[in-house]
């Protein structure tokens, strides 16, 4: 550390703070520059990068500048799960804070119930975390939160998109109206869906998204199937779909159980795409090579972690100047598993 030779004193290292005074702009901008967000205009990124370099700026210091004065140990709630979409996000978040300089400890939960959640956020209170973050997809583990200190600097990620908290989350809505649009303008007069369960607010978004857009287009509303998030409940679900001829199109609420649909379909004849088209979400790494390649929504999950770490940062440093409620829109990945309907 530099000394200051005005008063004989170690000169503090530069901040974040400092970085975003030096150049004009919010220390969020400064974090997406640091973690390369393409949202940040190219003039405002080279005026950051130059105050960077001017004041000498180390981002793996960043958590030792924080006005909370606490640790640099970031804790993390999740399920002991290997689904997908929670451990995408767990592993994006773990990269994009250590990046930042910070520890990431995670506390894995057997079930998402209201005791297990309160203990593990009471686990990291005590091993003075400087900041939580609980990924809170089901409905339980989000009431769990409702008895968080107010002070605690904790956000939630895909939790309740209803409850008015610090929340980063995908906007399960659009990505269901990104699939079940496609489908319908391939053709088919209607799309059925095979759900994920109903504790979930994933699940629920995009059943949301699937029935609106239907509405909105004047198109049947078929039944619902429902599954978990296995490719053996989309298996069972297929099964039954298969036997049924109006089916035509079919919006998956993950790529697993588009997975467990096409064993199914393929097993009683039905060809896909040549007679049912489908599409999944997630993009598993694995949909490509599934037969046929699925066409899928793909949730940008770097970008879910690297606002969270921009909220998390936000509160831990006490500025209130930016929103605590991010929602990210994902895409439409196309492949080879839609065509139009059969004559």
């Amino acid at each position: 550390m530099a000394e200051d030779p005005s008063s004989g004193r170690a000169a503090r290292e530069p901040a974040m703070t400092d970085v975003a005074r030096l150049a004009g702009v919010s220390h969020q901008t400064v974090s997406r520059v640091l973690n390369g967000h393409p949202n940040v205009r190219e003039r405002t990124r080279l005026r950051v990068r130059a105050a960077i370099e001017q004041l000498g700026y180390r981002p793996n210091r960043a958590a030792r500048t924080l006005a909370t004065g606490r640790s640099q140990i970031i804790g993390v709630v999740a399920q002991n799960s290997t689904l997908f979409g929670p451990t995408s996000l767990l592993a994006a978040f773990e990269l994009a804070a250590t990046a930042q300089g910070f520890v990431v400890s995670v506390r894995r939960v057997r079930v998402l119930d209201r005791r297990s959640i309160a203990e593990a956020v009471e686990h990291h209170r005590e091993q003075r975390a400087a900041g939580i973050v609980v990924i809170a997809p089901t409905a339980a583990a989000d009431e769990a939160l409702a008895e968080v200190p107010a002070d605690l600097p904790l956000v939630t990620v895909d939790g309740d998109p209803e409850r008015s908290a610090a929340l980063v989350t995908v906007d399960q809505e659009a990505g269901a109206a990104l699939a079940t649009r496609h489908l319908l303008d391939a053709g088919h007069r209607t799309v059925w869906h095979v759900a994920g369960p109903s504790d979930w607010f994933d699940a629920a978004g995009r059943l949301r998204g699937w029935r609106r857009t239907l509405e909105e287009a004047g198109a049947e509303v078929p039944p619902v199937g429902q599954a978990d998030w296995s490719a053996a409940s989309g298996y069972r679900v297929g099964l039954m779909l298969a036997r049924m001829p109006e089916v035509t199109a079919v919006f998956a609420a993950n790529d697993h159980l588009a997975l467990g649909m096409l064993r199914a379909l393929s097993e009683r004849g039905r060809s896909v795409p040549g007679e049912v088209s489908i599409v999944g979400f997630d993009d598993v790494p694995e949909a490509a090579y599934f037969t046929p390649p699925l066409t899928t929504v793909r949730p940008d999950f770097d970008t879910v972690a690297v606002e969270t770490l921009d909220v998390l940062l936000s509160r831990m440093s006490g500025d209130g100047s930016g929103s605590t409620r991010r929602t990210i829109v994902p895409t439409l990945v196309e492949r080879d598993s839609v065509v139009a309907p059969p004559a």
